[in-house]
């Protein structure tokens, strides 16, 4: 049957989206989430079973000390423990007008249904990158969608958000070749002069593959003025500056961006210049950024909006609450990070010299947002000799000069025995397209991982004996079918 009600909703939704910008800060998340709590425990019948179930009384959780104290959620204790419909407002699954499946990187994928009103919350943190480091709204930007299209949350998601912001007024025009490089670089080469900028948006390795292949092809990319949306797992700021000196970027802070983001909830926060100013410094800084986040690795570092997506911590892992297809109450994602208050960042860095507000340049807004910083998922972890091997530190060690031509970035890392029943690190790492196994390059790799290895993990330089402290690697070439095949979303850790 037609909701006769849901055309008025909308078109009031996508009116308040049209015609308000999104914040430069905000105060009231807290409160924001508990007002979507009440709501949610009214409407939705599966959070309305949950509750019951662990004896909570809504009407008893007025305060925001009080609904720090209401259980949370999970994939397994909610989402796969009740159909589909009783998840959504009302018991309708019919509400929500798309779904989008998980990557499964966890296990099996998971649907989670959304309509049209769920897509002006993560359009609002696109325009905060596109409006406040691409300044698109001064000029005219193609922006080429690189992720996989279908029923993965990032293909069609992003494209969606993207044309909000075109129908918002922006002058963006929107191409979804995919995940697909010859498309990506006939659309490029076809359209790209057209345009001020042209903005490709993917996952990591994937665009970084896409600006070499189109090297390969003679792509001027300098003429294209490119920037760059990435999304999906941690990069280092070295990888940052060696993609974009091939694609002739020439502003770190302003020329790319990285989401947090989730198929849980869309974006969850975005890079902006002051946090990539910010974690620039942070990332010349090891013993800092170990006071900051309590830990070697250099996290993603983003600022959201806390009325959006509220963000709270429960023993180095994070939670959050926000607004879907399916609403989601201090949902545990089992994502290790943290979260920093904006003055307490700003008053962090300044204390150790660095002022990442003072870049910013004349009319440029700082947005006054709290930041959230995200490592991964401790299950992506290799340990070896009682040391916790995370695929971030291995990263650096492919990103050197001499090294990074030759490789696309991507590995499998693995903790293993050999023949004698000896421990060994073992790193597989695929070539860059065109190059072939050179046992030569065999013992640079091995030594550059094993230098990062030891300047940024502590427990590694101290657990792990000197004789099995430099990896065994091994070369494959690009989309090896074992270890790289195309077309799947790629882990970097693998059982041995």
């Amino acid at each position: 049957m037609i909701d006769e009600d849901r055309p008025a909703r909308v078109l009031a939704g996508l009116r308040e989206f049209y015609q308000t910008p999104p914040p430069v800060t905000s105060r009231r998340g807290a409160e924001a989430a508990l007002a979507l709590f009440h709501d949610v425990a009214a409407t939705v019948p599966a959070y309305a079973d949950f509750l019951r179930e662990k004896g909570v009384d809504p009407a008893a959780i007025r305060t925001v000390e009080d609904f720090a104290r209401v259980p949370l959620l999970d994939k397994d204790s909610y989402h796969r423990r009740h159909p589909l419909p009783r998840l959504c407002r009302h018991g309708r699954l019919d509400a929500c007008d798309m779904v989008a499946v998980s990557s499964g990187s966890s296990g099996a994928p998971t649907v989670w249904p959304r309509s049209v009103l769920d897509e002006r919350l993560v359009a609002a943190r696109f325009e905060q990158v596109f409006r406040d480091a691409f300044h698109a709204g001064e000029r005219t930007t193609l922006a080429v969608i690189c992720f996989a299209l279908g029923t993965w949350v990032g293909g069609m998601y992003t494209a969606a958000c993207c044309r909000h912001l075109a129908a918002k007024g922006y002058p963006i025009t929107v191409a979804t070749p995919g995940n697909d490089i010859g498309e990506i670089l006939r659309v490029v080469g076809e359209l790209g002069p057209h345009f001020d900028q042209v903005v490709l948006l993917g996952y990591p390795p994937f665009v970084k593959n896409v600006v070499d292949a189109g090297l390969a092809q003679g792509v001027d990319w300098p003429a294209r003025h490119v920037k760059m949306v990435l999304a999906g797992e941690v990069f280092s700021e070295q990888w940052r500056d060696l993609v974009g000196r091939r694609a002739g970027m020439t502003d770190p802070c302003h020329d790319s961006a990285s989401l947090y983001g989730t198929a849980d909830a869309g974006v969850l926060g975005t890079e902006t210049p002051l946090s990539v100013r910010a974690r620039r410094f942070l990332a010349g800084r090891p013993d800092a950024a170990r006071e900051l986040f309590g830990d070697s690795r250099l996290p993603t570092l983003v600022q959201y909006d806390p009325e959006s997506r509220y963000f709270e911590t429960r023993d180095g892992t994070l939670l959050f609450t926000g607004d879907n297809g399916v609403p989601l109450i201090r949902y545990h994602i089992a994502d290790e990070g943290g979260v920093v208050p904006f003055d307490a960042m700003l008053e962090f860095c300044r204390a150790h010299g660095f002022d990442p507000a003072a870049g910013h340049g004349p009319g440029e807004a700082v947005p006054e947002l709290p930041f959230v910083y995200v490592f991964g998922r401790s299950m992506f972890t290799v340990s070896f000799f009682g040391a916790n091997v995370y695929p971030e530190n291995v990263t650096v060690g492919l990103e050197r000069a001499d090294i990074g031509e030759k490789v696309t970035g991507k590995f499998v890392l693995r903790a293993e025995e050999d023949a004698d029943r000896d421990r060994r690190l073992s790193v597989v790492v695929e070539l860059a397209p065109g190059v072939r196994p050179d046992p030569a390059l065999v013992p640079v790799i091995a030594a550059s991982i094993r230098t990062e290895l030891l300047r940024l993990n502590s427990e590694f330089a101290h657990y792990v004996p000197p004789e099995h402290q430099t990896p065994a690697v091994e070369l494959r070439e690009t989309g090896d079918p074992e270890y790289f095949p195309p077309g799947v979303k790629h882990r970097y850790t693998r059982p041995a």
